[in-house]
Protein backbone atom coordinates (compact mmCIF):
# COMPACT_ATOMS: atom_id res chain seq x y z
CA UNK A 1 0.00 0.00 0.00
CA UNK A 2 2.82 2.45 -0.74
CA UNK A 3 0.79 3.97 -3.94
CA UNK A 4 -0.03 7.84 -3.11
CA UNK A 5 -4.29 7.97 -2.19
CA UNK A 6 -5.87 10.80 -4.99
CA UNK A 7 -7.39 12.31 -1.91
CA UNK A 8 -4.19 13.19 -0.41
CA UNK A 9 -4.13 16.48 -2.29
CA UNK A 10 -7.03 17.34 0.00
CA UNK A 11 -5.48 16.58 3.44
CA UNK A 12 -5.15 20.00 4.35
CA UNK A 13 -8.17 21.07 3.28
CA UNK A 14 -10.22 18.59 5.47
CA UNK A 15 -8.02 18.47 8.46
CA UNK A 16 -10.56 20.89 10.08
CA UNK A 17 -13.06 18.25 9.54
CA UNK A 18 -10.81 15.69 10.67
CA UNK A 19 -10.02 17.38 13.91
CA UNK A 20 -13.71 17.70 15.20
CA UNK A 21 -13.78 13.72 14.33
CA UNK A 22 -11.02 12.98 16.60
CA UNK A 23 -12.01 15.38 19.00
CA UNK A 24 -15.65 13.67 19.35
CA UNK A 25 -14.45 10.44 19.30
CA UNK A 26 -12.24 11.67 22.40
CA UNK A 27 -15.54 12.82 24.19
CA UNK A 28 -16.94 9.58 23.65
CA UNK A 29 -13.71 7.68 25.46
CA UNK A 30 -12.40 6.62 22.43
CA UNK A 31 -9.19 8.41 23.01
CA UNK A 32 -6.53 6.37 21.33
CA UNK A 33 -7.57 7.70 17.90
CA UNK A 34 -5.85 10.28 16.20
CA UNK A 35 -5.59 12.41 13.13
CA UNK A 36 -3.26 9.91 11.31
CA UNK A 37 -5.04 6.65 11.94
CA UNK A 38 -8.20 8.27 10.79
CA UNK A 39 -6.83 8.99 7.35
CA UNK A 40 -5.25 5.95 7.48
CA UNK A 41 -8.77 4.45 7.90
CA UNK A 42 -10.25 6.53 5.72
CA UNK A 43 -7.83 5.94 2.55
CA UNK A 44 -7.39 2.37 3.42
CA UNK A 45 -10.85 1.39 3.90
CA UNK A 46 -13.88 3.84 3.77
CA UNK A 47 -12.30 5.55 -0.04
CA UNK A 48 -10.65 2.41 -0.75
CA UNK A 49 -12.25 3.01 -4.24
CA UNK A 50 -11.70 6.72 -5.05
CA UNK A 51 -14.43 8.45 -7.21
CA UNK A 52 -12.18 10.94 -10.10
CA UNK A 53 -15.02 13.48 -9.82
CA UNK A 54 -14.88 13.72 -5.82
CA UNK A 55 -15.78 17.02 -4.34
CA UNK A 56 -14.45 18.44 -0.82
CA UNK A 57 -18.34 19.00 0.43
CA UNK A 58 -18.55 14.79 -0.23
CA UNK A 59 -15.27 14.02 1.80
CA UNK A 60 -16.20 16.10 4.67
CA UNK A 61 -19.29 14.14 5.17
CA UNK A 62 -18.05 10.60 5.14
CA UNK A 63 -15.73 12.23 7.41
CA UNK A 64 -18.42 13.80 9.92
CA UNK A 65 -21.01 10.97 9.31
CA UNK A 66 -18.47 8.35 10.56
CA UNK A 67 -19.59 6.48 13.60
CA UNK A 68 -17.01 4.77 15.95
CA UNK A 69 -17.41 1.18 15.45
CA UNK A 70 -16.40 1.77 11.68
CA UNK A 71 -13.09 3.03 12.99
CA UNK A 72 -13.23 0.55 16.01
CA UNK A 73 -13.78 -2.73 13.72
CA UNK A 74 -11.37 -1.34 10.84
CA UNK A 75 -8.28 -0.99 13.88
CA UNK A 76 -9.10 -4.28 15.76
CA UNK A 77 -8.73 -6.32 12.49
CA UNK A 78 -5.22 -4.44 11.33
CA UNK A 79 -4.32 -5.20 15.35
CA UNK A 80 -4.94 -8.72 14.55
CA UNK A 81 -3.32 -8.93 11.28
CA UNK A 82 0.13 -6.73 12.15
CA UNK A 83 0.41 -8.47 15.19
CA UNK A 84 2.27 -11.94 15.31
CA UNK A 85 1.56 -13.15 18.76
CA UNK A 86 4.15 -15.78 19.36
CA UNK A 87 6.93 -13.15 17.83
CA UNK A 88 8.90 -13.29 21.51
CA UNK A 89 7.65 -16.43 22.78
CA UNK A 90 10.66 -19.33 22.27
CA UNK A 91 9.94 -22.48 21.99
CA UNK A 92 9.95 -23.39 25.45
CA UNK A 93 7.31 -21.21 26.69
CA UNK A 94 5.15 -22.21 24.00
CA UNK A 95 4.52 -25.31 24.92
CA UNK A 96 4.64 -24.48 28.60
CA UNK A 97 2.01 -22.19 27.66
CA UNK A 98 -0.07 -24.74 25.59
CA UNK A 99 0.67 -27.41 28.58
CA UNK A 100 2.67 -29.53 26.43
CA UNK A 101 5.60 -29.35 28.70
CA UNK A 102 6.31 -32.97 29.69
CA UNK A 103 6.43 -33.68 33.43
CA UNK A 104 2.17 -31.77 33.49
Amino acid sequence: MGEIHPYNKYFQDLLPALKSKVEEFRLLNYGTIDIPSLWKYLTAKKWRKPEEDIHVHELVADILSMMPGEYMNYATIEAYRSTNWFEEVNEEELKELLGTKKGK
